[in-house]
């Protein structure tokens, strides 16, 4: 046996429970290999003490003939200690990230679709994986944060994905497995060089070890410096972000320019975090940077993939990627609900001599098209084109515009994120309870 080894792996499995809430399920992430097999393992006694709700999750990626294997070897292992495994198979994309990171977003789709908001995944990496990582991330020329490596705890899509051995290397996790006489699946892909984790497994590691023992090691603790770092210039882009956002949450122009290049590409990335984006490539993001000195007229659009920055009227804005729209026009009640290419409308409109009673003639409902004429209280007949342009709208979201038309007439205009802007006299337009906004 090895109490030590094994009480340090139990301890920290004892530590990720603490972090989870109780009455939430702690879900295991088991490919079959020895990493997962053993915290699956230890997790079922772990959890069986503190009385807390475990379960695994397979991902078959259907890319090897052993595939089936280790489904079937999961299965096996689950039944035998009492967990329930809820198993997934996907169709895995090799074309543009190659079949290491195909593979790897496939496998974490699956997660965030299978989990329940509020649980928590744990994923068994190591030392060892994260030295590679880093590695990985330095030959690709990867800055702090792709140096910092893999997170021992990240919040995302609503789920909690948590790695309780980063600090432990594979050969204690060996050490364990093989004193508990535990089974696991050797993938016989892990001995194919040609993929590049593999030959740094395989080739590289081996003699850097050679000559520092203990490289590993010191790579993860280099990784874990970098993430240190990165978490604190993260705080202190946050705290400069509140300086120069406005309320339309984009980044005045005039301020980011005066800011060194360094500060400009950490202001762009943190605000693309804070809204849930992707950041930009690095050849993308300079570009985006050397267009922040653009004529003040100039439509600007630099696109990246699952998101864009445009630049207008002195202020850059971020948003995800969109998409064209289609042709589309509805009659519409002004009652029932109605549904947008976009999602819900999530108003309804009648007139105020009748707010219960439908239009004796059906409204159309459409995408702007421009030349609508709306008569609005107190202020007579105004062309929406100069209202929006009033209203500072920008001219991506003008043409994402809802309106409604009685004839030739404008009774309202609903912005893409569900706001009414304006409504004709004599109309009123009431929110929907339920699915009161549309997708941006």
């Amino acid at each position: 046996m090895a109490p030590q080894p094994l009480n340090t792996l139990e301890g920290l499995l004892n530590d990720a429970l603490a972090e989870t809430p109780s009455g939430r399920s702690i879900w295991v992430a088991l490919s079959g290999g020895l990493d997962s097999c053993l915290m699956l393992t230890l997790a079922a006694g772990v959890c069986e003490r503190a009385d807390r709700r475990l379960r695994a999750i397979h991902v078959n990626h259907g890319l090897q003939v052993a595939a089936s294997r280790f489904e079937a070897h999961c299965r096996t292992l689950c039944e035998r200690i009492n967990v329930p495994l809820s198993v997934v198979e996907v169709a895995v994309d090799t074309h543009g990230d190659g079949i290491e990171g195909a593979a790897r977003n496939a496998r974490y789709e699956a997660f965030f679709a299978t989990l329940p908001a509020g649980d928590t995944l744990w994923l068994a990496q190591h030392q060892n994986d994260q030295a590679e990582t880093f590695l990985l991330a330095a030959l690709r020329g990867s800055g702090i944060r792709g140096l910092a490596g893999m997170p021992y705890r990240r919040d995302t899509q609503g789920i909690t994905l948590l790695r309780p051995w980063l600090t432990q290397g594979r050969e204690t996790l060996e050490t364990v497995a093989r004193s508990l006489a535990l089974a696991w699946c050797e993938d016989p892909t892990n001995r194919d060089v040609e993929l590049d984790r593999n030959r740094l497994r395989h080739r590289v590691l081996p003699a850097l070890r050679e000559r520092w023992p203990a490289a590993e090691t010191a790579l993860a603790s280099s990784a874990q410096h970098a993430s240190e770092a990165d978490t604190l210039l993260y705080e202190y882009a946050q705290q400069e972000l509140q300086t120069l956002l406005g309320d339309s949450h984009s980044l005045m122009i005039n301020a980011l320019r005066s800011r060194s290049r360094p500060r400009q590409r950490l202001l762009v990335r943190t605000l693309c975090q804070q809204q849930s984006l992707p950041t930009p490539p690095q050849k993308r993001l300079e570009s985006l940077l050397d267009q922040l000195h653009a004529k003040p007229d100039a439509a600007v659009c630099v696109e990246w993939p699952g998101a864009q920055a445009r630049l207008w009227r002195q202020r850059l804005y971020l948003m995800a990627a969109l998409e064209p729209l289609p042709a589309w026009e509805v009659s519409w009640d002004g009652q029932a609900p109605l549904e947008t290419p976009i999602g819900p409308l999530g108003w309804q409109v009648s007139t105020l001599k009748a707010p219960s009673q439908p239009f004796s003639q059906p409204l159309r409902v459409t995408w702007r098209q421009g030349g609508e004429v709306i008569r609005l209280a107190g202020r007579g007949r105004r062309d929406v084109k100069r209202l929006l342009q009033e209203a500072e709208v920008p001219p991506w979201e003008r043409e994402r515009l809802v309106v409604i038309m009685q004839e030739s007439a404008c009774l309202g205009a609903i912005d893409p994120a569900g706001k009414l802007l304006w409504q004709a006299e004599g109309v009123a337009f009431t929110r929907l309870t339920l699915s009161t906004e549309l997708k941006a």
